[in-house]
This record gives C-alpha cells, sequence and structure tokens, in this order.
C-alpha cells in the first residue's frame, strides 16, 4: 500500500532519476538496433518499462497519469518492444498500488460526514480498482444496490500541481519513452485530462447526462449515479459486473467486431445526436457484462459541443469525403482551423486534403474495413510526428482547443479499436449518425428503433 504521495522536491527527484535512467536504456536500446539485435532492443524496452512501472505506478498524481497514457498509445516500436511496454504498463491500469485504507476511508469520511459503515450497509476497504487521481471499492447501499465508490487518493491535488510545476522533466521523459512525438502535445494533453478528474461532482453530472440520453438503450450501458453520496472527492456509481477489455479482445471475431462496433457508435453517436463526448477512450473505460452491451465508466473528462461546431464539422466532413482539396480549404478558414492569413498553393491543399483522409480513412470507403494498431500507429505520426510529411501545412494550422480535443480523443480511439481489430462497414455506419442514412447493421436497426424520433442535439 502506498501511504503517501510525497511532495515537490521527491516528486522531482524521482522523475529527474527516472528520466536520467530511461535515457541510458534507450541508448543501449538504439545500439542494439543498430547491430540488429532485435532480442536485446525487446529487453532494453522491457526494462524501461520495468522502471516507469516501478517509479510512476507509486506517484500516482499526473505522473502516473502519464504512464497510464503511453500504456495505451500505440508506439512507433518494433512489435517485440512494443508489445513488452504494453504489458507492463497495462499494470498502471488494472493493478497500480493502492492507497492506505485509513487514509481513504479518511478522504470518504470528511466528504461525506459519515464513516464509510454509517455511510454504506456493506464496505470493502480493499479497492477492486485503481487509477492516477482515486480509487474504487465496492460497497452495498441500504436498499441492497452494489455500487462502485471511487474515492480520490488523500493528497492527490497537491501531487497533481507538483507535477504539472515539474514539466520539463516530464517533456524530458515522454521525448525518450516515445521518440518522434510531439512531448508538448502529449503534456497539454495530461494537464487537460488530469485537471478534469480532480471534481468528482463535475464527472457525476457529465455522466448523468450521458446516462439520460442512453437509459433502456439496446447495447449501451451507462452505470446509475446515486447524487445523494456524491462529493468532490467522492463518487459513487452503480457496480456492473463484467468482463475487461484484455479479456474480450481475445475474444472471436464475431465478439470483437460486435464491440468494436459499440465503442465507436458510443462515441460518435453522442457526438452527432447530442454534441456530448466522453475524452477518455482507453481500456479500462469499459466493461463487457456478457449479455453483448458494452459498459462505459469515467466521465471525469467529458465535453459538450454546441450546433455551431457541429456544422464545421459537416462541413469538412463533406469536403473530405467527396475528395475536394478547394472547399476543405473554405471549411477549415471557416472553422477557424486556418486563420485568414495563412496562404496555401495547391500542393498544400492537396496535402492538408491528404491528412484529413488519412484520420478518416476507416470511414472514406464504402466497404468493409479493419481496425489494426499499425493503422493507429500511422496516424497518431501523422499529427505528432516532428518527420510528418504533413508538418509544412501543420504548421500553418491554428487548431482551435475543440479540434484538438477531438483529434486527441481520435487517437485514444483508434487505439482502442485498433487492439479490437474489429471489421465493419464504417462508412455506411457514420452514415448512419452523421447523416440519418438507413441502418447498416443489426445494431443499427436496434438503436434506430431506440431513438426513433428523438431530437439530435440537446
Amino acid at each position: 500500500m502506498v501511504s503517501g504521495l510525497g511532495g515537490r522536491a521527491g516528486r522531482t527527484a524521482r522523475l529527474a532519476k527516472l528520466s536520467a535512467s530511461t535515457g541510458g536504456r534507450l541508448w543501449s536500446a538504439r545500439r542494439a538496433g543498430r547491430r540488429g539485435d532485435d532480442a536485446a532492443v525487446a529487453a532494453a524496452h522491457d526494462r524501461i518499462a520495468g522502471d516507469v512501472l516501478e517509479t510512476l505506478g507509486s506517484m500516482k498524481g499526473a505522473a502516473m497519469k502519464l504512464g497510464q497514457m503511453l500504456s495505451y498509445i500505440d508506439l512507433d516500436l518494433p512489435p517485440e518492444a512494443s508489445d513488452s511496454l504494453e504489458g507492463r504498463l497495462a499494470a498502471l491500469r488494472d493493478a497500480a498500488p493502492a492507497s492506505d485504507p485509513a487514509a481513504v476511508e479518511g478522504v470518504l469520511a470528511q466528504d461525506l460526514g459519515v464513516t464509510p459503515e454509517e455511510a454504506f450497509a456493506h464496505w470493502e476497504p480493499e479497492p477492486f480498482a485503481v487509477a492516477s487521481v482515486g480509487q474504487v471499492h465496492r460497497a452495498r447501499l441500504a436498499d441492497g444496490r452494489d455500487v462502485a465508490v471511487k474515492v480520490q487518493h488523500p493528497g492527490v491535488a497537491e501531487a497533481v500541481e507538483a507535477d504539472l510545476a515539474n514539466a520539463g522533466l516530464l517533456t524530458r521523459l515522454a521525448q525518450r519513452v516515445m521518440p518522434g512525438v510531439d512531448p508538448d502535445e502529449l503534456l497539454a494533453e495530461l494537464d487537460r485530462r488530469v485537471r478534469g478528474e480532480l471534481d468528482y461532482q463535475q464527472e457525476a453530472a457529465w455522466q448523468q447526462a450521458f446516462r439520460d440520453r442512453y437509459a433502456g438503450h439496446p447495447f449501451i450501458r451507462i452505470p446509475e449515479v446515486v447524487h445523494a453520496l456524491c462529493r468532490p472527492r467522492v463518487l459513487v456509481v452503480e457496480y456492473v459486473e463484467g468482463a475487461t477489455f484484455d479479456e474480450v479482445r481475445h475474444a472471436d471475431q464475431a465478439t470483437r467486431d460486435r464491440y468494436g462496433e459499440i465503442i465507436f457508435r458510443f462515441a460518435f453517436g453522442s457526438l452527432y445526436r447530442f454534441g456530448l463526448f466522453n475524452s477518455d477512450a482507453h481500456p479500462g473505460n469499459y466493461v463487457f457484462p456478457g449479455d453483448g452491451t458494452v459498459a462505459f465508466l469515467d466521465f471525469g473528462s467529458s465535453r459538450a459541443y454546441g450546433t455551431a461546431l457541429l456544422g464545421h464539422l459537416e462541413r469538412l466532413h463533406a469536403a473530405v469525403g467527396a475528395g475536394d482539396a478547394a472547399e476543405l480549404e473554405a471549411a477549415a478558414r471557416e472553422a477557424g482551423i486556418l486563420s485568414d492569413q495563412a496562404e496555401f498553393v495547391e500542393q498544400e491543399r492537396q496535402l492538408l486534403l491528404a491528412w484529413f483522409r488519412e484520420l478518416r480513412e476507416p470511414m472514406l470507403s464504402d466497404e468493409p474495413w479493419t481496425y489494426t494498431r499499425d493503422y493507429a500507429r500511422r496516424v497518431l505520426a501523422t499529427s505528432l510526428d516532428r518527420d510528418s510529411p504533413y508538418q509544412p501545412v501543420l504548421r500553418k494550422m491554428e487548431m482551435p482547443g475543440d479540434y484538438l480535443l477531438l483529434n486527441r480523443i481520435g487517437f485514444g480511439l483508434n487505439s482502442v479499436l485498433g487492439r479490437l481489430e474489429p471489421t465493419a462497414n464504417w462508412y455506411r455506419i457514420i452514415g448512419e449518425l452523421w447523416d440519418g442514412a438507413p441502418p447498416a447493421t443489426p445494431l443499427g436497426e436496434a438503436e434506430a428503433e431506440f431513438f426513433g424520433d428523438r431530437p439530435g442535439v440537446a
């Protein structure tokens, strides 16, 4: 158990030590790579993953969140090294060190004004899940309902501020573990995510917004929120039993196709129908009850979008689908992605179109298409790799925060679907969600019956 998170000086020293050791191991990996010794390269990255797991896993806060993000972003590494890194860092999602039970119960008692035993008919002091900001315990209410109780780690808000003040160290660490990826982009996303996860009452409100829209849905489940027991550092929701993402990713193709389509429909359907997006797409946020449904968890990084932005997206979407570079440039200027001062020649217009088509490749052709990890890596590299052929165009873009967020969500979603490897005609499915086309799959038929004549953006 981890009873404390440590002060800024101690956290700084540990990050500095990790950055230095990682740099040395990467130097060894590069030497082994030049010799063609793939086994040595994989071993070096395995040791890096072990160092990151040991250090960041015990620090929590923004430092641990960085490690979790690394665990589900597909990196451009040799397959042996990538698999090793993913396997070791997955522990940061699934088996991170828990905080001291007495300290956690103290947080709960401070926020609720009563002890766990007084608040719940049954309370399990050992958590069943631990993340960077909080940990989750099983409990039972007086009316017999089983609930999941997320309690913030004691002192985590202060730890987050200390880590974000150490941006230089985090940047160097990100550069070493993710060579070629712009660390500033990664750290901006880290800052946004971790700050958004510190207010559990706001998360409860977001979860309720999604539940209101999906209550009774045939295959999307949003756990009920017990608002009477939610506080800034305590979140109480319905407990959902089921398989983990890592368990279902090894299921048969039909099962993975179904679950992949559900995740896709939830992500894009929420945006296009309701202007809502749950932006933290990572494997720990899905539970598979075994009845063909998917339960979606963790709404701390959600966002709402208005009709104006959705209108801009519609114009961009149509221009990309039509392959019209001139219309895409006009749409991008209207959306604020390109400033009036940014001058484009025809070659740059075509490059801009090619970049957008890379991002939307699964949805461009009226035929079955399979998500893969190779595709997830390639899309990530188009935007974040400093050697990307699209950089001349990207440097002229002034991407507003909302569009940056949508791109980053896409990276996470691609990574999740790339691990499931589902196959579907995504072109027809996105046509349902975006253009109101007839249902393309049995899931689409069930969803069309559920939504009926409900209004789109709410």
